[in-house]
């Protein structure tokens, strides 16, 4: 196992506690810390020994990831794990499937959009399936709600501009309703926020101010006059406890509101937003991209595996996530995990060994090992994730 050292992300949205306090750094942090990310992400790769390990990766492909992998998804880490700390919310977004990565991708390339220009909307040409659990409590808004229930809502704010938006949901056409609120004309679209906000109080309410009502004035209060804080009202308005996920396949328009979770996904940083950002938000291409149907029971259970260790379901093969709780009752766990693994320890301290050496982990640090490292063994006290494939 090769100790990793990780590298934060300083997104304006994020925590300045859950971070620091999960590496043992004091508290309050100097800046926000959105996303510590463990992987071999180009953009932010972890470092082994000071080299990117993407550029360890690349350097022998073979011998690190497997032939099995190597051949699935080329000479890169198929998957990226994350740390994620919300304090404020993050943009509305959706992923695109693998043939729309690839296929946007070589039509920006081909236009000449610069790789990192602020408008470009493909930055790599993977897809982005991906799986959040929460660390700790966790708001997200998940997947198209069903839009009888959005048009009620809605409908519910007596503003008749939005009168044509609650038709199209009235007989199910989300495309149209998402659409006319993305394209709302941009002079008049700060007056319509705010005549919804303020016939917020219409809306149903929640336990300690959440439901529809808290959310619109939450949501406006992080991104005054934004039409996304509308388009909250058509999704899935979820709470998950430590331990939950969320399943987040491509096209499903999504955001994540407050709290800590551990995010693992392709890795990819392909996103198109849907509001509640100031940045780039490309209509026409979202609309490609989203599919318009209620996204159903989008919490995905922890699923127990052997003593202290338990997994998540999801259809996809580019990763795969178990998290590791020990304590004096379950002192060691065994696991025999497919191609590269990642080791990530939150809480605690770990030993993580396979049959190429041995890490010991504290909080907020990782280790990385290669495909033929054969079965794992963590020991000591604490909680650590692992991702593979």
């Amino acid at each position: 196992m090769r100790r990793l050292h990780n590298r934060i992300r300083p997104y304006a949205w994020g925590s300045r506690e859950v971070i620091a306090r999960v590496q043992g750094r004091p508290v309050p942090s100097e800046g926000p810390e959105a996303e510590l990310w463990v992987g071999a992400h180009p953009d932010c790769s972890s470092l082994v020994d000071g080299e990117p390990l993407a550029d360890v990766i690349a350097s022998a492909p073979g011998d690190l990831l497997g032939a099995e992998a190597l051949g699935r998804f080329g000479a890169r880490l198929p998957y990226l794990l994350k740390l994620l700390a919300a304090e404020r919310s993050l943009s509305l977004q959706a992923h695109p499937d693998a043939r729309q990565a690839a296929d946007g991708y070589a039509a920006e390339d081909a236009a000449g959009v610069p790789r990192d220009a602020a408008h470009r909307s493909y930055v790599d040409g993977n897809h982005k399936p991906e799986l959040l659990v929460a660390y700790t409590e966790f708001e997200a808004l998940c997947g198209f709600r069903p839009a009888e229930e959005s048009a009620e809502l809605l409908d519910a704010l007596g503003v008749m501009a939005l009168k044509p938006v609650v038709g199209a949901l009235a007989v199910g056409d989300l495309r149209e309703a998402v659409r006319a609120l993305l394209s709302w004309p941009a002079h008049t679209r700060a007056d319509l926020v705010e005549e919804a906000v303020a016939a917020s109080g219409e809306l149903p309410d929640g336990p300690a101010g959440g439901g529809p009502r808290g959310l619109v004035r939450l949501l406006a209060s992080d991104y005054p006059g934004d039409v996304g804080v509308l388009v909250s009202l058509l999704l899935n308005h979820v709470v998950l406890a430590p331990g939950q996920g969320i399943w987040m396949p491509a096209g499903n328009l999504h955001g994540y509101l407050r709290g800590a979770g551990v995010e693992i996904m392709a890795a990819s940083d392909n996103v198109l937003r849907g509001g509640l950002t100031p940045k780039h938000v490309n209509v026409p291409e979202l609309l490609r991209v989203l599919r318009f149907e209620p996204l159903h029971a989008p919490v995905r259970d922890p699923e127990p595996v052997a003593p202290g260790v338990v997994t998540w379901s999801v259809p996809v093969d580019d990763f795969r996530l178990h998290r590791v709780r020990l304590d004096g009752a379950v002192g060691e766990a065994r696991l025999d995990p497919a191609g590269p693994r990642t080791a990530f320890c939150v809480a605690g301290e770990m030993t993580v060994a396979d049959g190429a050496g041995a890490a010991r982990l504290g909080g907020g640090e990782a280790a990385f090992g290669a495909a033929d490292g054969g079965k794992m063994i963590f020991s000591g006290a604490g909680e650590a994730y692992l991702a593979s494939l």
